[in-house]
């Protein structure tokens, strides 16, 4: 697979980033699946994965749904979607497939690719649409995808720059504050799950169920604690390099994560992460 920045992502499409989105598929595996579960996915679906990135929630799905069902992906990284293929084509499930494009308008590509509206039962959408910067008609998009009765599905993030450590730290913190700042100006909403249920039932929709994901809080050595340490050698030197920290507050940044990391006192509130499902009437 030939890795590239492209420009379209803050958080880089390079190699790292790649192994660092896979490693953050596994750990969240559980959270997705349940809700998988409470949207009643099983075989014969048909499945439209927005913003599929690599496509590793999609080969997950796709073993759901099965050979009877399909999975169909839509990413505006090139790279992405070329690893996406390869993998489906590795793993044998050719009811996946991939495609490159907008997410905002995917009606529009998969119109393009002869994919007609009113043809998924399930929607799924994971981190992103915490990134665009027209939630509205993104919404809106993939809802004329979805059957009569089909869901949308959504995982993000919600109050993300609550995240802390304990003990406090003052460096951690203005880190996080950087990271929120750099995703709003690159259009982006770190807050976005307070306002997608009211977005969901403007486009038609009827909520179903909102929670947060629930997961085990974080302490050092757990595998959870891995989660952003696998983000920080990705993204902290791009933040730096894009001007939202300086050199000394990613050294701070980066001595306080160490001495965190070795305190047995210590545990995470992560940026909460949470779920809705929403329905298309009959």
């Amino acid at each position: 697979m030939t890795t590239t920045n492209e420009p379209e992502y803050v958080l880089g499409t390079n190699e790292a980033e790649l192994h660092r989105l896979g490693f953050q598929h596994r750990l969240w595996f559980v959270p997705a699946h349940r809700l998988w579960e409470r949207a009643k996915l099983s075989p014969g679906m048909s499945v439209l994965d927005v913003g599929c990135g690599p496509g590793f929630a999609s080969m997950d799905m796709a073993q759901i749904v099965t050979h009877s069902g399909r999975v169909v992906g839509v990413d505006e990284s090139s790279s992405y979607i070329e690893f996406a293929k390869e993998q489906a084509i590795g793993r044998k499930q050719p009811h996946a497939s991939f495609h490159v494009g907008d997410v905002t308008n995917i009606d529009q590509v998969l119109g393009n690719q002869g994919i007609t509206p009113g043809s998924f039962d399930v929607a799924y959408i994971r981190w992103v649409m915490c990134f665009v910067d027209d939630p509205t008609t993104t919404i809106q998009s993939i809802v004329k995808m979805l059957k009569p009765g089909g869901k949308l599905l959504i995982q993000d993030y919600f109050n993300y720059d609550s995240m802390r450590v304990a003990p406090p730290s003052e460096a951690f913190e203005r880190v996080i504050q950087a990271i929120a700042k750099s995703w709003v100006e690159h259009g982006g909403d770190t807050d976005i799950m307070g306002k997608l249920p009211r977005i969901a039932i403007d486009a038609g929709l009827r909520l179903d169920h909102v929670a947060q994901a629930q997961i085990e809080t974080p302490r050092p050595g757990t595998t959870m604690w891995n989660w952003p340490d696998s983000f920080w050698p990705v993204f902290i030197p791009r933040l730096e390099e894009l001007g939202f920290i300086t050199k000394d507050e990613h050294q701070a940044f980066t001595q306080s994560w160490i001495e965190t990391s070795n305190d047995p006192a210590a545990f995470m509130h992560l940026p909460p992460v949470y779920e809705m499902i929403a329905t298309k009437p009959q």
